[in-house]
């Protein structure tokens, strides 16, 4: 064992020839085998690796050969989950929000706080046997309670415009007898202005559309193309304002919401200011982050744009309108965009003027104004039939 740790290659006589020079007497019990009895001065020896760092001592430690560590010739991929949460982390903190880590231990109360309905899984609450404080009995089932925790503390010393994201696990009770269950989850909560107040800039609120946006630059950023947001129903908007709380849903999935906190959970959390806040469910978005991004020539001809004015049903979603658009199969389409919604005079009561921009763009030619004229004109008849709007 002496040479193995050592990566000597001394012999038995030379070991105890060693030990014995510093008065531990030694006698041979095998052939590869030292019985050794230690001085009881020497209070610092009291196992066999104390021994060998003795003879290494002895033999001098630049008689001891280098040796390297063998190295696999294949390296293991990186965990996918940590390469997820680092992407992630990147382009939060990109986007201007902070990166906070809280307890996973929350308040009992706090699905009250949040006003979760009754049979909401969430409250399946995981109890500690020995909590510290009466604050931090149970583990969290939820990302939410800790931002608005960490809004509150920030807000009492005067800081009142925050962007902060978090994530972590959540724990989802399954009874006493069993382990609960794990789901790792993304949120982010941006309260007070959308940008600093300066000489040159107003200081603007943030609202439901900011939140929105950097979950959709998020995204964007990570090549997900299959999200979409759809208004979600007042029953279902427990901790979040409804008509201004979106449900998330990436490839058919309904992987999380966006939304503006309630009034009365405000209260709760004893909050004065308007918070916006978004909650993504990690184990559905890190499978579609693509490893590999496919890169595609810079166009050759110029774009060019039309837009459509339409009034329609207050009710009907802008995002509906775009992906009739996006799915029309037309290959000129390029992008497109709202730019301006209007509801008020002289647009009829429970309706709203909504417009849109549509970027056309071809990869080997420019493009002729009868041409777009002709297709614009089409996607225009198309809309107005399939929605049920009038022009203006």
């Amino acid at each position: 064992d002496t040479n193995r740790l050592l990566g000597t290659n001394f012999a038995l006589d030379d070991i105890k020839k060693y030990l014995e020079s510093i008065e531990f007497p030694a006698a041979k019990k095998d052939d590869d085998t030292l019985d050794i009895a230690v001085p009881t001065y020497r209070v610092d020896i009291s196992r066999p690796q104390d021994l060998m760092e003795e003879i290494a001592r002895l033999s001098g430690y630049n008689h001891i050969p280098v040796t390297f560590p063998s190295i696999p010739a294949v390296v293991a991929a990186p965990a996918v989950r940590l390469e997820a949460r680092t992407a992630i982390k990147k382009r939060m903190a990109g986007f201007g929000f902070s990166e906070v880590i809280n307890y996973s231990f929350i308040s009992p109360l706090s699905c009250d706080r949040l006003t979760l309905p009754e049979n909401d899984k969430r409250r399946n609450l995981v109890e500690i046997l020995n909590p510290l404080t009466e604050d931090q009995a149970v583990m969290r089932t939820s990302l939410v309670p800790g931002l608005l925790e960490n809004i509150r503390r920030n807000i009492s010393v005067q800081e009142k415009s925050l962007r902060l994201f978090e994530i972590g696990n959540t724990f989802l009770g399954k009874g006493k007898e069993n382990q609960p269950q794990e789901v790792e989850m993304l949120a982010g909560i941006w309260t007070g202005f959308r940008t600093p107040g300066a000489w040159h800039t107003k200081e603007n609120a943030c609202d439901f559309y900011d939140i929105k946006g950097a979950v959709e630059a998020l995204f964007q950023t990570l090549d997900i193309h299959d999200a979409e947001f759809t208004s979600m129903a007042p029953e279902m908007c427990s901790y979040t304002t409804p008509g201004c709380t979106a449900s998330i849903f990436i490839n058919g999935q309904e992987a999380g919401l966006a939304g503006k906190i309630s009034p009365q959970v405000l209260g709760n959390y004893d909050l004065k200011q308007d918070v916006f806040i978004f909650e993504i469910n990690m184990e559905i978005l890190t499978p579609l982050m693509q490893d590999i991004r496919m890169a595609k020539p810079i166009p050759k001809y110029p774009a060019t744009s039309r837009d459509i004015t339409l009034i329609i049903n207050k009710d009907v979603e802008a995002g509906n309108i775009l992906k009739k658009v996006e799915t029309a199969g037309e290959d000129l389409v390029e992008s497109i965009y709202l730019f301006d919604i209007y509801e008020g005079d002289p647009i009829p009561e429970g309706e709203k003027s909504i417009s849109i921009r549509i970027v056309y763009r071809s990869s080997d030619k420019t493009l002729e104004d009868d041409q777009i004229n002709r297709i614009h004109k089409a996607n225009t008849e198309k809309l107005v039939k399939e929605l049920n709007a009038t022009l203006p």
